[in-house]
């Protein structure tokens, strides 16, 4: 393993994309806190879109770029080439592109979204096309390569249908406009995202939780599976047939899902390992919610549950409770690894036992995490009382400064320690 994470790239590449995520965090729950009800009151709002991506495209694709390109080394034995460049190149190109999503839905200013999406777009896929090549020209045979390459299908696929969108809105396309916002949603986040979450958990959580191994079968269907029924959606919409189509494809994600979800947290219960930290309860919590969203998207499907509401809820849990939460809690545990590997590589790592108390204190951590906690209740609660939305908007993206604020704390605290005489010069200047 000490080997793949020597063929990672610099650590200020990770760290680009990984400082920035909390930032949409932020600018999410101040859209939330200053629209209130509007951001909360139906899902097709422009405020609630607006909120949407800069979750989607700003914190979560922030995250998830940086960890790429640290996991692929080290869990899939790829290199993905020149990743300095790629992170100079792609950085600028999707930071813009997000914010400038979200404002044209803020603002209103619909001639934004085309260009916001073509940057988007053009980041993307300049960062997916050396990022697939190191995934497939991988000799790595495991559920975790598996359900990488699946994801970067997904992502390719949800890139596509948003560009689509953007041209159905702007006129120049001709789209069923929610069926083809339904079918981006679900490639989105029960492709994309989800098949990432379930493929980097097969390796870290047995890893660094002490749990037994997923079921070797598990590994084999949950990927091509998930894939299967996101293909039987699409087919669906393009003949006409969308609604048989849509059951039968629906049922097989939510039957898989809850198995994923259920499972991680039957391993986690016969952890060999009885200390919990943050990161644990932070993982925990997602795979709660994601049993929670799969019954709610099962409600909502079956047409149980018909309130309007349903489907801001649904987008809370997913959003916020699974992946902000399992984003939050792999950024507390990669920023410090990653900080405490340059560390230990120079001879300067004081504690080797453990590589996140000398960078963040676990009180921090805990604090954040409580506060994460009470913000995703206010969302919930915002999503049937959309006149709550203010304080919890407030409230999450207080959560998400406070994150911030502790992953530059742990960066300071490496350049402290990795270079004393600079840092004492710089707090001198100060």
């Amino acid at each position: 393993m000490m080997e793949s994470i020597e063929q990672g790239p610099a650590l200020w590449v990770p760290l680009l994309f990984l400082l920035t995520a909390p930032l949409f965090g932020i600018a999410a729950g101040l859209v939330v806190a200053w629209h209130g009800a509007d951001a909360m009151a139906s899902r097709w709002s422009a405020e609630a879109v607006a909120v949407t991506h800069l979750l989607t495209t700003g914190f979560m694709l922030q995250a998830i770029f940086g960890a790429l390109l640290q996991v692929i080394p080290v869990a899939a034995g790829g290199n993905v080439w020149r990743p300095q460049y790629l992170a100079a190149l792609v950085y600028p190109v999707v930071s813009v592109g997000a914010v400038s999503l979200g404002a044209s839905f803020v603002l209103g200013q619909p001639d934004m979204l085309w260009p916001a999406a073509t940057l988007l777009a053009v980041g993307s896929g300049v960062f997916a096309l050396p990022v697939g090549i190191a995934l497939l020209r991988s000799s790595a045979a495991s559920a975790t390569v598996d359900a990488l390459r699946a994801s970067m299908v997904s992502f390719v696929v949800t890139i596509v249908l948003g560009v689509a969108l953007a041209l159905t809105m702007s006129g120049s396309l001709r789209l069923v406009f929610i069926e083809t916002a339904n079918l981006h949603a679900a490639w989105g986040l029960g492709g994309w995202a989800l098949l990432l979450l379930a493929g980097v958990s097969m390796y870290v959580v047995p890893m660094f939780q002490l749990t037994p191994l997923y079921p070797a079968w598990l590994g084999r269907v949950l990927a091509p599976g998930l894939l299967a029924a996101l293909l039987v959606m699409s087919i669906g919409l393009l003949t006409g047939q969308s609604s048989g189509w849509r059951a039968a494809a629906c049922a097989a994600g939510i039957v898989l899902t809850t198995i994923f979800a259920a499972t991680t947290l039957r391993l986690q219960a016969h952890r060999r390992r009885m200390r919990i930290d943050p990161t644990f309860h932070f993982f925990r919590g997602a795979m709660l919610s994601l049993l929670a969203a799969a019954c709610l998207l099962a409600l909502i499907w079956t047409s149980v549950g018909a309130q309007p509401a349903l489907p801001v809820l649904l987008g809370v849990l997913l959003l916020v409770g699974v992946f902000v939460s399992a984003i939050n809690g792999m950024l507390y545990k990669i920023v410090p690894f990653l900080c405490s590997m340059q560390l230990q590589r120079t001879g300067k790592l004081p504690h080797r036992k453990s590589s996140a108390s000398h960078l963040i204190s676990e009180r921090a951590m805990q604090g954040q995490r409580w506060l994460h906690l009470a913000a995703l209740a206010a969302l919930l609660g915002a999503a049937w009382r959309p006149d709550l939305a203010g304080p919890a908007g407030i409230a999450f993206a207080a959560s998400c400064t406070w994150l911030e604020g502790n992953l530059l704390i742990a960066v300071r605290r490496y350049r402290a320690l990795i270079d004393p005489t600079r840092a004492a010069a710089a707090a001198g200047g100060s």
